[in-house]
């Protein structure tokens, strides 16, 4: 897909949008709704829908492929494209939702009848379709599975109210940074929603993120640490250099959580690495295609969803899939720098990677699912040291939006993918060990840097970045994540394990 041309913004040009973002009374922010985004309140009837009268900002529905326990090998294709038509479904009921919702919200029935009762029964119809296909591969067949059918309409839970930012970055879960833990309270909208300003710039309305999705990060508290190393430590680094995605190689397909699907993460993807990857690459597909990596050694796929501008300029993909037509909106941004670094274990040495190993890291639909999974930080460098998970950060004049993401380090020893595409890897303990059954491998730590102007929340010309996303997720930060296929060939895998593993630093 093509580009429209565009510069990076300028340090002035960034000064001048700070200035109209930032007000320093009261140590907060003016607080306007940037797009058409959320609701108020919370009070949710028994039936689903929000009370009469309270606003809602999306749809809530069970995340089935996160619960799928065994799903037969020769099935797993066709699970992936049932559970793509589930994804399909909720972004055609969310499209109905924005249009319809002003009456919702004051007829929760009306709520229930247009959305809630239509999605439940083609809801149903896919998770009985889904247990038939684990059935036929002899496998058991989920109990309960049309218990998950049923959705519920959801007020933003940032909107009016100070929720704060979670910002314990990894749960003690992955062996690096591991954060405080701690909620604190940084949030900046004081109450102040100023209602759905629509977009201000002639039709490029998106569905947020709004105002209390930012925070100052020179108010948030230094949050992060590192387990020590111990003895036996891996204490090396194995850099792989694949460009920031100059090839301009987008498209809306995600091969690992829907193979043979187009379009089926509903958001635009960056790409690096592998230029064969889309919805229907197979592994000899990746085998063969062509990297942008330095190393031709490195075949490896490493993809996110791209950042975007809204700015009220158009992308050239504002009419179709994964772009306009999935809420997303405005100029996508070129990283700046991108780096990929291998990395060791604190506690052990490592061993290589399976070739086709596929990591998802994060949760594309946090917003609704929650954080349990939750994995991308969000940073400004020369601040690095402070990690938010639940907000985008404003920097200081100078300084570029990071994202940050650390992958599972450890590997069950057996399998290159799972069900849920979760369960075959895991993140290391506090103390930097694997769990019980699991082995360390390479630890990708991917770092994304944009310059990007802070957000202006101005009515009439607001100007914020944003991650794209499922329209239902309202490209919350806390959303973003990453996925990465391992095609590298063994001779430079076995390279990566013996630098890491004798603490050199290695290309």
């Amino acid at each position: 897909m093509a580009r429209t041309t565009r510069k990076r913004s300028t340090l002035a040009n960034r000064a001048i949008a700070a200035s109209a973002a930032l007000i320093l009374g009261g140590g907060g922010l003016i607080a306007v709704n940037v797009y058409a985004s959320a609701g108020e309140g919370s009070g949710q009837s028994p039936d689903g829908t929000q009370a009469a009268g309270q606003s809602v900002s999306t749809i809530d529905c069970p995340d089935v492929g996160n619960e799928l326990g065994e799903v037969p090998q020769q099935e797993r294709g066709n699970v992936d494209r049932e559970l793509a038509t589930l994804d399909t479904q909720i972004t055609t009921a969310y499209q109905r939702f924005a249009d319809l919702k002003q009456r919702i919200e004051s007829d929760r029935q009306y709520g229930q009848q247009q959305i809630l009762t239509p999605l439940k029964n083609e809801r149903t119809v896919i998770l009985q379709r889904i247990a038939a296909l684990i059935e036929r591969g002899n496998a058991a067949r989920p109990q309960n599975l049309e218990s998950m059918a049923p959705c519920t309409l959801r007020a933003d839970d940032n909107d009016g109210q100070d929720q704060g930012n979670d910002q314990g970055q990894d749960g003690g879960q992955d062996g690096g940074d591991q954060g405080d833990g701690q909620d604190q309270d940084q949030g900046q909208d004081g109450g102040q929603d100023g209602g759905d300003q629509g977009d201000g710039n002639g039709g490029q309305a998106g569905n947020g993120p709004e105002q209390s999705d930012f925070v100052d990060i020179q108010s948030v508290q230094p949050n992060v640490s590192n387990p020590r190393n111990r003895s036996g430590a891996s204490r090396g680094t194995f850099t792989t250099s694949c460009g920031v995605n100059e090839n301009g190689k987008f498209n809306p397909d995600n091969v690992i959580v829907a193979p043979g699907v187009a379009n089926g993460a509903h958001h635009m993807h960056d790409y690096v690495g592998n230029q064969a990857n889309d919805a229907f690459a197979s592994d000899d597909d990746l085998a063969n295609g062509q990297t942008t990596c330095a190393n031709q050694g490195d075949k490896s796929t490493y993809y996110w969803p791209v950042l975007r501008l809204q700015n009220g300029q158009q992308e050239n993909d504002a009419n179709a899939d994964g772009g306009g037509k999935d809420q997303n909106v405005g100029e996508i941004q070129t990283p700046s720098q991108v780096t990929l670094n291998f990395v060791g274990n604190p506690r052990s040495k490592v061993t290589a990677m399976p070739r086709f190993l596929r990591i998802i890291t994060g949760d594309a639909k946090a917003f609704v699912n929650g954080d349990a999974n939750a994995n991308a930080s969000w940073s400004c460098t020369g601040f690095e040291d402070r990690q938010l998970k639940d907000k985008y950060p404003i920097c200081p004049e100078g300084s570029q939006v990071v994202r940050t993401f650390k992958f599972q380090s450890c590997w069950d020893g057996q399998n290159t993918d799972s069900a849920n595409h979760r369960t075959h890897v895991a993140f290391a303990q506090a103390n930097g060990a694997c769990p019980n059954g699991f082995r360390a491998i390479p630890q990708l730590v991917q770092r994304i840097v944009y310059d990007v102007p802070p957000p202006v929340f101005d009515g009439a010309n607001p100007s914020v970045f944003a991650v794209d996303s499922f329209p239902e997720q309202l490209h919350k930060p806390v959303t973003d994540h990453g996925d990465f296929i391992n095609v590298f060939d063994q001779r430079l895998m076995n390279k990566v394990v013996n630098c890491i593993n004798t603490g050199r630093k290695c290309r």
